[in-house]
């Protein structure tokens, strides 16, 4: 796809969250469609994270009657509130956290806030903003814990609007220091790399740029990432969704040499996150075994301070403990 058919592609997909009201329910569609809840018997991993790890991905959903769901949500989760959050994170041996706002939520980041308050400076956040919100809102969720802001290219979450509403949203939000989370429709990384690489800010990109397994190591998408990685300072990249791009199945396995190589490529600008509960998975992974996954990425006691601690310290600005 040529890069002026993708955003022309994305243009007449309607807004999503990030530049209007919400992601519109599909034609003829009375109620968002319901996804399964995360696995409640969550193992104890082998892998004993550092001290001050980070779970750089993760949500909060609900509980819906104090958090209510957007009326224009795609989907509809189960509540996974704060309390479970908690238990989720002791079980697996993660002390510190980044939630990030899903859809589900529209642009009401009290989920996310309310958590960050009563975290006892543990928990950092991602925010869904529109162009609607004024400086001074922008600047309320930075004092409440918000270190940045998402934005989804993703169809099935109601796709992209105004690349121009984009931009302008990119430069309000690197004035206050924040950077921009960006999840890419699988196949458009290389269509994407001249608009990444001209943000003026530090991006990163989730689940690992939502790569396929089952294409190999040698696919000229995770390619076209890889260079991106390494030539572009402001990249990081998220080592999350093994599930995502898996073609084996559980335990994962063969997402296990694409995050090893992003690893490698710039040890540190990679982070790492559960993407607990776990939405629109095709598989549903246990959260015990991903942590599992992650001395099979980074071997070295090093790297996994780095992947686990260091970088999440730098990158969403918690106290040091590295």
């Amino acid at each position: 796809m040529l890069r002026r058919d993708l955003l022309a592609t994305m243009a007449g997909l309607g807004a999503a969250s990030v530049f209007g009201t919400g992601p519109a329910l599909s034609a003829g569609e009375a109620t968002p469609p319901s996804i399964p809840g995360p696995d409640p018997a969550t193992k104890t991993p082998s892998f004993k994270a550092p001290p001050g790890s980070v779970d750089t991905h993760t949500h909060i959903f609900g509980p819906a009657s104090a958090y209510p769901f957007s009326p224009t949500r795609p989907y509809t989760p189960p509540d996974a509130p704060l309390e479970m959050f908690r238990a989720l994170h002791a079980k697996i041996g993660v002390e510190r956290a980044v939630i990030v706002n899903a859809t589900v939520h529209g642009t009401d980041n009290r989920v996310v806030t309310d958590a960050i308050a009563q975290s006892n400076g543990n928990y950092k956040g991602v925010a869904n903003i529109n162009a609607a919100m004024s400086d001074a809102d922008l600047t309320a969720l930075g004092k409440a814990g918000i270190c940045a802001c998402r934005f989804a290219f993703l169809r099935r979450l109601g796709g992209v609007g105004d690349m121009n509403v984009f931009r302008a949203l990119v430069d309000r939000v690197a004035a206050i220091g924040w950077h921009v989370d960006i999840y890419l429709e699988a196949g458009t990384i290389q269509e994407f790399v001249p608009i990444l690489k001209a943000l003026p800010v530090t991006y990163v990109i989730d689940h690992m740029g939502t790569i396929s397994a089952a294409k190999g190591i040698d696919d000229a998408e995770f390619k076209a990432l890889l260079d991106l990685q390494a030539s572009d300072e402001k990249c990081w990249i998220k080592i999350t969704g093994p599930e995502r791009a898996s073609a084996a199945g559980a335990p994962f396995h063969d997402a296990v040499p694409f995050a090893k190589k992003l690893i490698e490529n710039a040890p540190d600008r990679v982070i790492w996150g559960t993407d607990w509960p776990h939405p629109n998975v095709k598989i549903m992974p246990n959260d015990g075994d991903l942590v599992d996954l992650i001395p099979l990425y980074a071997p070295e006691p090093a790297l996994q301070r780095k992947l686990l601690v260091s970088n999440p310290e730098r990158l969403f600005k918690f106290d040091r403990k590295s």
